[in-house]
């Protein structure tokens, strides 16, 4: 709506026409009409995409972190990070370790040293109630300390590769891939050695 300047209604109309899955298209619906009153009085002077940046969380694990736009609102630049956990939005240590990474991620840049890093949440207060919208100035929420950061960062790489580990000796790894059609023996895969098979 911001970026491209899509009307509501048809993006309404391109959710129920492409999402096919019900439960994910009612939850974009859910939080469409938020969305829509959170930017409605909204006049950026200017909107514009972000690079994805990457995180060095450990091990050789680089977590991307892709801001969905910038804005110029009066004399500031905002960015908002938009968050849609119906339920246990991030809180406590967790959304403290998240504003302190985007603190070395976005802030080192020169150009958005002094924006508002704003997290617009979308969840619902108690598990029977509608999504509600919270905003948050991430200047109000406590940083982490370097020790605490690396502890913190240290057992999420260490489960990250953990849970990988498990999924591809149980073969779920690949559970989402499509299934393989059967082939001609005699046309090499793209993928096969060269010089397999040959002797």
């Amino acid at each position: 709506m911001l970026l491209f300047g899509i009307p509501y209604e048809q993006i309404v109309q391109g959710i129920n026409s492409a999402v096919k899955r019900k439960e994910v298209s009612k939850n974009f619906l859910d939080i469409l009409p938020l969305i829509r009153e959170h930017f409605l009085d909204v006049s950026p002077s200017f909107i514009q995409s972000v690079d994805r940046r990457y995180y060095p969380a450990g091990r050789g694990l680089m977590v991307p972190f892709d801001v969905p736009i910038i804005y110029g609102d009066g004399a500031r630049i905002v960015l908002p990070w938009m968050t849609f956990w119906k339920r246990n939005p991030l809180s406590g240590e967790a959304l403290s370790l998240f504003v302190t990474l985007v603190d070395e991620v976005i802030f080192q840049d020169p150009d958005l040293e002094d924006a508002r890093f704003e997290i617009i949440d979308f969840s619902a207060p108690r598990k029977s109630e509608q999504r509600q919208v919270v905003v948050t100035n991430s200047a109000e929420i406590p940083r982490l300390t370097d020790a605490r950061k690396s502890e913190m960062l240290a057992i999420f790489a260490e489960g990250y590769f953990l849970a990988k580990a498990t999924l591809a000796e149980s073969g779920q790894d690949r559970a989402n891939e499509a299934p393989s059609k059967p082939r001609d023996p005699d046309q090499p895969d793209f993928f096969d050695d060269p010089s397999a098979g040959q002797g």
